[in-house]
């Protein structure tokens, strides 16, 4: 048998490393892990066969020395923060080939103004953006509540850090008070976040792989459950048809296209079926959180990357199944205990809580044969178990 290249996965404590870990170890890779902690969900999977904790520093400092260590050839499944280090130092450091997007185009993705500007110029609907300036700033009129982010997190992240603030992914305020109230918080952070109308809908991924301008992989989900509940990561989402939304999908490839993209990306959009609309939200130029599902429905865009950059293939890959749906099951159950509880008040006021309901489709879920996870899979279930055992100490630390 052909010995395969060894590959680095930076960050495998989340589910969407895991799914990298899992496509390429199931290739026959060597796959090796770099977490933040002990309790990283990827670092006891059977296809992982070295761990080690992230060392202190820039990643600049450590990568070369750990690779050389390991005998890894690659390095992928890196993280904002990491690939913006790498771009800072020129792109490339010596006996380290990653496997990434060219480093020009990630920076305007990460730039999410730019994106949208990129987006609104080829017919791409975009919501109403504010970026103040100051918090007594006049602002135009975008409706109420508004959402509230920060125009790059990966540089937003260090600077709130430094200020002793929380990042949050998205907020909400429902009137100007207490917007303004909020935008005067950042002043120690020295930049502000962008204000954005709330758009109707829910969320829409079109994933795609991008190879010389043309995509040669597509896969498209749309969010059924999100945590928090009001909006934020997705914790149970469905495949569908590459039939429904293909115009919009071609408009998803142009856009990626414009941008100056290779690999793989995915394109978000609020869909309001009622109106038919459109409105893109963001393009996450790393692994996308629900990347689980799509590798369990074989769109396996890990192993795209892998094997177009490291074997030279540039075969069709295979048409993924579009009739499953995954969920991330620690989370989904954090939601449904909030929602059933009725604890604390939605950030978002317009959104409308319906827990019975939610209660009936999560029981439903494990009867479901197209229910699949971001975490248990049956051929590697300790990752399960290792996700399982750390909720179960965070809920004792919080009941002590």
């Amino acid at each position: 048998m052909t010995r395969l290249p060894s590959a680095l996965v930076a960050g495998v404590d989340r589910p969407a490393s895991l799914a990298v870990v899992r496509e390429l170890g199931r290739r026959g890779v060597p796959v090796h892990g770099v977490g933040r902690d002990l309790q990283a969900v990827g670092r006891t999977s059977r296809y992982l066969q070295r761990f080690a904790l992230r060392p202190a520093g820039p990643i600049t400092a450590w990568l070369p020395g750990l690779m050389a260590e390991w005998g890894s050839e690659v390095a992928l499944g890196l993280g904002e923060e990491d690939l913006l280090a790498l771009r800072a130092a020129g792109g490339s450091i010596p006996g380290c080939r990653i496997l990434a997007p060219p480093l020009e185009a990630f920076a305007k993705v990460v730039d999410k103004p730019r994106t949208l500007q990129v987006a609104e110029s080829l017919g791409i609907d975009v919501p109403r953006t504010w970026q103040p300036r100051s918090p007594d700033e006049p602002m135009p009129d975008l409706g109420w509540p508004v959402v509230v982010k920060w125009p790059n997190p990966a540089v937003a992240k260090p600077a709130l850090a430094a200020a002793g603030l929380p990042f949050l992914k998205t907020d909400y305020c429902a009137g100007e008070a207490a917007l303004r109230r909020l935008l005067a918080s950042y002043a120690p952070v020295g930049s502000l976040p962008i204000v954005q109308q709330r758009v109707a809908g829910h969320g829409l991924g079109h994933m795609l792989y991008l190879h010389e301008g043309k995509a040669v992989l597509r896969f498209q989900h749309e969010r059924l459950h999100e945590w928090p509940a009001e909006g934020g990561v997705s914790t149970l989402c469905r495949a569908l048809p590459l039939s429904r939304h293909a115009a919009q999908m071609d408009k998803s490839e142009a856009l990626l296209a414009a941008l100056g993209w290779e690999g793989p990306a995915m394109v978000e959009y609020r869909h309001d079926p009622a109106t038919g609309r459109f409105v893109l939200m963001e393009v996450n130029g790393r692994f996308w959180g629900s990347q689980p599902l799509a590798t369990a429905c074989g769109a396996e865009f890990a192993w795209e990357l892998y094997r177009r950059q490291m074997l030279g293939e540039d075969g069709p890959a295979p048409a993924p199944r579009t009739n499953l749906r995954a969920r991330h099951m620690m989370r989904e159950s954090k939601r449904l205990v909030r929602l059933l509880a009725g604890r604390g008040k939605s950030r978002d006021p317009a959104f409308h809580p319906t827990p019975l309901a939610d209660l009936a489709r999560y029981l439903a879920g494990f009867v479901d044969p197209r229910t699949r996870y971001y975490v248990l899979s049956l051929d590697d279930p300790r990752p399960f178990l290792t996700d399982l055992a750390e909720t179960g100490r965070r809920l004792a630390r919080k009941l002590s």
